[in-house]
């Protein structure tokens, strides 16, 4: 009873000691990222369109590419390690919540004990040996009266939600390098094709050549000069088949595929989509880009610790309850006169203790501040990627458009040697040349295509691969930390 008749005198010198502490000044100017500099050059002008669909590859309409991305985000190590990742910060958003308020604990013991001879309890006690058996229920609360454990709680739910963000940041990733593989793979095989194609027609040259030097048409050197092209192209033929090998198993390993896993895999000729981009990326590139929604999470994470190294400099008070049964035989332990009531409180005041309190306060601030910096970055090389790819792929338009009358014109002119090879008034070799102008035209036009591919997978994983955050993703614990902390818009 006297321990709670001194609770109000107690409560009154913490709230006097609470208005001595000083906290030190936050002088940090750091501050969230500066939206405005997210827009793109006037001059990237590619066509207004959405921003990328959950299942983004679906545009390319090819049954393949879906049944690979879909199985490498089911078997995928790197997705399991990634929600493992989550689970565990979920799990500790629990045990800091099983930290707060109340309290209520069951202890029982029971041990036997011989006192000294030589003690401090003479004979016939000492000497002798004594049960002793205890029951106690404790009840204990912690009011939190600054918020001390509801911001460790809002670091906790920072901390899950960046994991979050992270393991679908980890999705998009994957799909596009699935993606970017698949393209590679196909296009190679298509410029295996192509190459072929050209290795007949060296092959015709050739022997048209070594007819014309049988009849003293052309000389040895002609020939020659076919048998290098010849081999030259064999040489690229011989590149290409590895190339396509080890990219095969590159994607065999990106869908956690076993030996087997990609033997029914047929050639498909893929074709790029139209090129779009969002007509303003701003605050929406924030909500769409999982990484900037792990960097804005992380920094509210350590505003929690901030606030929660804040709030150590203040008394903290704890009340303290409990009631249980000793005796030193079991027979009486249920006895009325075995009753062992307590109840109290603490109070703990950071009277000396300032210099390892500042020092903690300055870290998290300093923390935070390096979070920020962070997160500032990664919103300049989001635009930055996104610009990039804008550029490339607009880039790629000219030159395909170039490129296609390059290409006309060389189908005309094999046309036209095929036509005057009709009428006699070409030889075949003509035929031959203007057909291997051609295939090198076609091959041109597939490293376009390649390109154009691979930047549009770029620019969709840039645009955030269809991730979404939910608006009202932000918590109230977290909206409980310290109000003058600097935080990301």
């Amino acid at each position: 009873m006297r321990h709670l008749k001194l609770l109000p005198v107690t409560a009154a010198a913490a709230i006097l000691l609470a208005g001595c502490v000083h906290v030190p000044t936050d002088t940090s100017h750091a501050a969230g990222p500066d939206f405005a500099k997210a827009r793109l050059n006037p001059s990237i002008a590619l066509p207004d369109g959405a921003w990328p669909a959950e299942q983004w590859w679906q545009v390319y309409q090819d049954p393949q590419l879906n049944t690979l991305i879909q199985r490498a985000l089911q078997d995928s190590p790197n997705l399991a390690v990634a929600q493992a990742r989550v689970t565990s910060a979920q799990a500790a958003v629990t045990s800091q919540r099983a930290d707060e308020g109340a309290r209520l604990d069951l202890n029982t013991g029971a041990n036997r004990q011989r006192y000294s001879s030589n003690g401090f309890f003479p004979p016939p006690l000492g000497g002798a040996y004594y049960n002793d058996f205890s029951v106690q229920a404790r009840a204990s609360y912690d009011f939190d009266w600054w918020g001390r454990h509801r911001s460790l709680i809002a670091a906790s739910l920072g901390e899950a939600n960046a994991s979050q963000a992270e393991a679908a940041q980890a999705r998009q990733t994957l799909a596009a390098n699935v993606a970017q593989s698949y393209f590679r793979l196909q296009m190679l095989w298509a410029r295996q094709d192509n190459v072929n194609a050209l290795l007949a027609v060296q092959r015709g040259l050739v022997r048209d050549r070594e007819a014309r030097m049988a009849h003293g048409l052309v000389n040895q050197d002609a020939v020659q000069s076919a048998r290098l092209d010849l081999g030259t192209l064999t040489e690229q033929a011989s590149r290409y088949d590895t190339q396509a090998a080890r990219e095969r198993e590159a994607l065999r390993a990106l869908i956690g595929g076993d030996a087997d896993a990609l033997a029914d895999l047929a050639r498909f000729q893929p074709r790029p989509a139209d090129n779009a981009l969002p007509h303003d990326l701003g605050m929406e590139l924030l909500a769409r880009r999982p990484d900037l929604q792990a960097a804005r999470w992380r920094v509210e994470a350590q505003l929690g610790r901030i606030a929660a190294s804040q709030a150590a400099f203040y008394p903290d008070i704890n009340l303290m309850a409990g009631i249980g049964l000793d005796a030193v035989s079991l027979g009486k332990l249920l006895r009325y006169p075995s009753r062992t009531p307590i109840a109290g409180g603490t109070l703990t005041l950071p009277i000396f203790d300032a210099g390892r309190l500042k020092a903690q306060l300055g870290a998290a601030r300093a923390g935070r501040d390096e979070l920020l910096a962070e997160y500032n970055q990664a919103v300049l090389d989001a635009v930055r990627d996104v610009a990039v790819q804008g550029a490339t792929l607009q880039g790629l338009g000219r030159e395909q458009e170039a490129h296609a009358a390059a290409t006309d014109a060389s189908r005309k002119l094999a046309d036209n040697a095929q036509a005057r090879l009709t009428r006699g008034l070409a030889d075949r070799a003509d035929v031959l040349l203007a057909q291997q102008n051609m295939l090198r035209q076609r091959d041109t036009d597939l490293v376009l295509i390649d390109a154009s591919l691979q930047a549009q997978v770029l620019l969709a994983e840039a645009l955030g691969g269809g991730y979404h955050a939910d608006a009202g993703a932000r918590t109230a614990a977290t909206a409980e930390t310290n109000t003058n902390t600097n935080r990301p818009q």
